[in-house]
């Protein structure tokens, strides 16, 4: 206690230089736990999100099978989400029953039939744009609060209807389950996001806080080996110099905490693109805060004990400025395994062979990620070294050998100048990869939407303007040919009826369409039905408006039409008979058909279709293969959340080399005054600290690039995807490499003065 009470002392009264550092020090410290905290609420918030949404599920509890059974008295729901655009609309039609139930979340009544009430966000679409009314129809009654909403931009409507008028209902008798079917992010997503943000963000985090906590850390050494030489212990000295580490990172840790208070009212209010959140869900839960307010000064204190071990043991040795000990080679232990386990999924993926096993892919992946990135920091100053030495027994240039001498005799500086550019550019690779992985998944390549549409209680006269929509420019009935319940594999065929225009719009890889006569569609990039052969005979049921029934018999033909299909979300299958309408009765249509409508895959042309077809019926239920709008607003969130962690990681990467550029140069200035004395020019001071941080920078750099790629190429590798080898994000990570580098020589520029302070070296 009296060691902790002494470094409290020397910290309060040892010069307002002393003063300033610690202020530094606490305020790096308070950068740094503010974007830790960042990272730490976001799983907070999705949870919150996802929390809401359960709490709003419609349910019929299994101890209540009488009431579920009973369909006639319970209330019924039919719940539809649809594309606005790339972002989910969700409309809860509602349908009163003989026995009312309590509200959901966010409502303090139900509607009735003509009524409705809209979250705030749609309120607004339906003022800008009064074609949305088509499918959200009836009377406003109110806002939707912020309880039955899982964020601020939620579009969602609950709408009252009759109940004749609501086809596939479900019974409904209390809302909230313990968990929701709709997660704002997956978990197996949600894993990719922790494990790259913990690269991108944690990984230069802890270097960042590590500098912080090692400022002037040459001066306290030497203030700490003058205590050990009056008789201080070697747990006393650490005691001390915990103290002003502990203490600042602490203050720092209370600062971030404060600041993230604020940062989030402020972006919850303004919002990121696609990801919105209420402030009360950016709190940070008490796991969280404590990390922040115990991790830290953890961190900051093992990183001082760390820097108090050779004053300690060897304190003559710092106030004399001994050479230090050469890096050991054990530094390099991370980062073989690393890159062996990473080279091992390149090779795999190149030659064939990429591994199907994801689980054991889940725990090596992660795993040589971590190994290469500390193998990057604990291998630059031995690979600093190693060239210092080689270049300066070879280079007959004064500046170039006065700068490789001092790195060869203090690889340690390099560690913390160049280490946070170096994860950073590291980091940016490993970035890239996981957005190559989720464009795949969101790329939409095909020129057409289709939109399918049950046929079941649907008029024909419904039916001819659903095909009326504005934006279709393509449409048919699919259906299948009638089958016998009682044999166990019956043969099938599937049919298009449609004439060659109509099929056009929905297929434009069609062949030669033969007019007025059945034929077969064939795709030679898939298997081909055998049940239909050339010469057999299915039949057909049909039914027409007054529901008279009639059986007609297909023949597969012999005439086939080439199809190709690339992007894989046609109607059509390979065997499947293209029938026209003059085929069929007047008056007549098949049984159990789908609609299926064809428009451009423009988003405001599908916008408009969907808007259209709640013109005509806002209970349809629209099926639109290859959008999966859920799935698209994952992606949109995970996009941004890894923007921001690139954004965090940005910030850290240039802080942590800003701070320990500077605190490397306040400590040079005694050598330099030095050399300055003994007659070196400004211009030779100046290349000579330009040249030992960017040569080994550079160095780091080309690693940090070679791994990356390596990283990246794995992950591509292990993700199942088509992409293996990013071959255009190559260009991007070597510019920013480049712009590393000249970073850190124009901010090497300014740090020698052009005075001359003899006191710098009074004592020396």
């Amino acid at each position: 206690m009296k060691e902790l009470l002494l470094g409290l002392r020397l910290l309060l009264g040892s010069g307002p230089g002393n003063r300033v550092r610690f202020f530094l020090m606490a305020g790096g410290s308070a950068v740094g736990v503010c974007c830790l905290a960042m990272v730490l609420a976001i799983p907070g918030i999705l949870a919150a999100q996802d929390g809401r949404k359960a709490a709003r599920e419609a349910d019929c509890p299994l101890n209540d099978q009488r009431v579920c059974a009973g369909a006639k008295r319970a209330p019924l729901e039919l719940e539809l989400t649809d594309p606005y655009g790339a972002r989910p609309m969700t409309r809860v039609f509602h349908a009163p029953g003989a026995s009312a139930i309590d509200p959901p979340p966010g409502l303090n009544e139900l509607p009735s039939p003509g009524e409705m009430f809209v979250s705030p966000r749609l309120h607004e679409a339906l003022k800008k744009e009064p074609a949305l009314a088509q499918l959200v129809p009836g009377r406003e009654r109110g806002l939707i609060g912020a309880q039955g909403l899982a964020h601020p931009d939620e579009l969602y409507a609950y709408i009252g209807v009759a109940r004749d008028d609501l086809k596939d209902g479900r019974p409904v008798t209390s809302y909230g389950k313990p968990y929701t079917h709709d997660e704002t992010v997956e978990p197996s997503t949600l894993d990719i996001v922790r494990f790259t943000l913990a690269g991108v963000v944690l990984l230069p985090l802890a270097v960042y806080l590590s500098v912080c906590a090692r400022l002037s850390a040459a001066a306290r050494a030497r203030r700490l080996a003058a205590l050990r030489l009056v008789g201080l212990s070697k747990k006393g000295v650490q005691r001390v110099n915990a103290a002003e580490t502990v203490a600042a990172a602490l203050l720092g840790a209370v600062l971030g905490l404060g600041s993230y208070a604020a940062v989030n009212q402020l972006i919850s209010r303004v919002g990121l693109p696609g990801f919105r959140w209420y402030p009360s869900d950016g709190s940070l839960s008490l796991s969280a805060t404590l990390v922040c307010l115990i991790g830290c000064p953890a961190l900051a204190w093992v990183a001082g004990a760390v820097g108090a071990r050779k004053a300690a043991a060897n304190p003559l040795a710092v106030r004399r400025s001994g050479v230090e000990k050469p890096p050991a080679k054990w530094g390099l232990l991370p980062l073989l395994p690393g890159l062996g386990i990473v080279t091992g999924y390149c090779v795999a993926g190149a030659t064939g062979h990429a591994p199907r096993d994801t689980s054991l892919s889940s725990i090596l992946m992660p795993l040589a990620v971590v190994l290469v990135g500390i193998g990057l920091v604990l291998s630059l100053p031995i690979l600093s070294r190693s060239l210092a030495r080689r270049v300066a027994h070879t280079s007959r240039s004064l500046p170039l050998g006065l700068a490789m001498r001092r790195n060869e005799v203090e690889p340690g500086g390099v560690l913390r100048v160049a280490t946070g550019l170096v994860l950073l550019v590291y980091a940016a690779s490993l970035a890239q990869g996981v957005l190559i992985e989720l464009d795949q998944v969101s790329k939409n390549t095909s020129p057409v939407q289709s939109y399918e549409l049950s046929l079941h209680d649907v008029t024909q006269e419904r039916q001819r303007a659903f095909e009326a929509v504005a934006g279709v420019r393509g449409h048919g009935m699919h259906t299948h040919s009638w089958s016998d319940p009682e044999v166990e594999f019956p043969p099938v065929i599937y049919a298009m009826v449609a004439t060659c225009d109509q099929l056009r719009g929905m297929v434009p890889g069609i062949g030669q369409c033969l007019e007025g006569r059945p034929f077969r569609v064939v795709n030679p990039q898939e298997l081909y039905n055998d049940d239909s052969r050339p010469g057999a005979n299915f039949p057909f049921h049909l039914r027409n408006a007054a529901g008279e029934r009639h059986v007609t018999t297909v023949r597969v033909p012999n005439a086939q039409v080439i199809f190709h299909d690339e992007a894989g979300i046609s109607p059509l299958s390979s065997g499947d008979v293209i029938i026209p309408p003059s085929y069929l009765p007047d008056g007549f249509r098949p049984e159990d058909a789908t609609l299926i409508l064809a428009s451009s895959s423009a988003p405001d042309t599908v916008r408009s279709v969907l808007d259209g077809i709640g013109g005509v019926d806002p209970t349809a239920k629209v099926d639109t293969p290859g959008v999966v709008v859920t799935a698209l607003q994952q992606i949109t969130v995970v996009k941004t959340i890894l923007a921001m962690g690139m954004v965090l990681g940005l910030i850290i990467g240039m802080a942590a080399y800003l701070v320990a550029a500077a605190d490397r140069a306040v400590e040079r200035r005694p050598q330099v005054t030095a050399l300055a004395l003994l007659g070196a020019r400004p211009r030779t001071l100046r290349a000579v600290q330009v040249t030992q941080v960017v040569l080994p920078l550079a160095v780091g750099l080309a690693l940090a690039v070679v791994a990356g790629k390596a990283a990246e190429s794995s992950y591509l590798v292990t993700g199942g995807g088509a992409v293996f080898w990013d071959g255009a994000g190559v260009p991007l990570l070597l510019a920013c490499a480049l712009g590393a580098v000249v970073i850190a020589a124009l901010g090497s520029l300014p740090l020698i003065g052009r005075r001359i302070d003899p006191e710098l070296i009074r004592r020396d």
